[in-house]
């Protein structure tokens, strides 16, 4: 175990060493220069190339030392043991991680705090825990309120991927203002302040050290810290550990497009000429088909956002195929849904109603309900410049349909699946739930839909 222990020091040490994090020591003399050779007047200065990997850059911004417990060999194990799930939370985060790791540096945070995703929510933006934390990095509602990310019908900011990065690290610098030490305020941001503050003050009062390590914390708080160290230590040096981090190019994958204030998200999708799914990874705050963007702006890849303006600026139908209606206390959803061509399982599900047990609606609340608009969408094709396409899309995602035909009318029947077409996206277009579509067509939730399939989805 010592000899084991020992190996990952030196591992450690070497993989800081290679991303230039060890600095001599202070006092040491500097090292014997050689003579070098007379330029050429020709030679052009040699200009050093950054590195395309993003995970080099984050290795050369961690910051905090070791944590020397075994707890972190114990989750090191774990990952290590898992390559598949470090595949997927790589795969999810090559959307998002640029922007935080920008962020971090920005603020000159240490940059174990953009792996701090992993952790909560491995980068699923839609992660929802038993304490009702929601998005990337976790916010409970109070807190999230508390950090200016409202929550309401149509939208949970704290899945806005922007707005909830900021968030937590404004957060974040507030717990280490407090209490000095970013192993602390990493405890503190998953057990809260007051929880953090008591173990401290409570050593404190006995004359015991008030370190991370020493403290009395919860289980969870205690394995918490360890858990994103072992994350650091593998991201530090994946070979030793037999893992294959797949390169994330250090370069922006999304930004923000003029919008209007409210679209339907298969109609956005559509004018960015990208899958349903994938907009909804970068947009995953709206709550509803319609996204609802008070700010006036939207999230899409690099490029895809010449493409978005372009078809934006030549759409001349209707944007929000969706109209709201007040349902009243006590209404069937059976009988509202049914006025709208809809099963009681697709109005729920489009809405998140709350409704008792004898299928009524507990409150009173706004309702999405098809409208009589088309969700046809004419694409023109952009073709964007070659600096700014990412040089990897997320594996996750499917490619797009080029151009994507327009929706078929409510009438229809059957439809015919398209290239990067899912299930999800299927029923969403026609208004009925996953289920719904499985039974309709005798499919299993397994089922895997390839071009040319014909669905019947009425």
């Amino acid at each position: 175990m010592e000899r084991k222990r020992n190996l990952r020091w030196l591992a450690w040490l070497a993989a800081l060493a290679a991303a230039g994090a060890l600095a001599a020591p202070a006092g040491a003399a500097p090292a014997p220069r050689l003579p070098s050779p007379m330029p050429d007047a020709f030679d052009e200065p040699a200009v050093p190339m950054p590195d395309p990997d993003l995970w080099q850059r984050i290795r050369k911004g961690f910051l905090m030392d070791p944590l020397d417990s075994p707890l972190v060999h114990e989750h090191e194990e774990w990952y290590s043991s898992r390559p598949d799930y470090i595949k997927r939370f790589v795969d999810r985060g090559s959307r998002y991680l640029h922007h935080i790791v920008e962020e971090v540096e920005k603020r000159g945070m240490p940059m174990e705090i953009a792996l701090l995703p992993v952790v909560e929510s491995a980068f699923n933006p839609h992660a929802y825990s038993r304490s009702k934390a929601s998005g990337l990095w976790q916010f409970i509602p109070s807190t999230g309120k508390n950090y200016g990310l409202s929550q309401d019908h149509w939208k949970d900011n704290r899945r806005d991927i922007v707005a909830a990065t900021d968030a937590a690290l404004n957060y974040l610098q507030r717990l280490y203002d407090m209490f000095g030490d970013w192993e602390l305020a990493l405890a503190a941001y998953n057990c809260g302040e007051g929880c953090v503050g008591r173990a401290v003050a409570a050593n404190q009062r006995k004359g015991l050290p008030a370190d991370f390590l020493s403290l009395k914390l919860p289980p969870e708080t205690t394995n918490y810290v360890p858990k994103l160290m072992a994350v650091k230590n593998i991201v530090l040096a994946p070979m030793l550990y037999g893992i294959d981090l797949e390169s994330i190019p250090d370069q922006p994958y999304f930004t923000t497009v003029q919008a209007p204030q409210k679209i339907d998200v298969k109609i956005a999708a559509r004018l960015a000429g990208m899958p349903e799914e994938e907009f909804i990874a970068l947009n995953p705050a709206h709550n509803k088909p319609v996204a609802v963007a008070p700010t006036g702006t939207l999230v899409v890849p690099l490029d895809k956002a010449d493409a978005f303006r372009e078809n934006l600026g030549n759409w001349d139908q209707p944007l929000v195929t969706w109209n709201t209606i007040q349902g009243k206390k006590g209404e069937s959803v059976h009988a509202i849904a049914k006025r709208y061509g809809l099963s009681g399982t697709s109005l729920k599900q489009v809405n998140n109603l709350q409704v008792n047990r004898n299928g009524r609606l507990s409150v009173s609340q706004p309702i999405l309900v098809p409208g009589r608009g088309k969700a046809g969408v004419q694409v023109v094709s952009v073709t964007p410049s070659p600096a700014a396409a990412p040089a990897r899309a997320p594996a996750k995602a499917a490619a797009p349909a080029s151009p994507p035909a327009a929706a078929p009318a409510r009438t229809t029947s059957f439809y015919v699946v398209k290239a990067g077409d899912t299930l999800y996206g299927i029923a969403r277009q026609f208004g009925r739930a996953v289920p719904d579509l499985l039974q309709l067509n005798n499919l299993t939730a397994r089922a895997v839909i390839q071009p040319g399939l014909r669905l019947r989805v009425h």
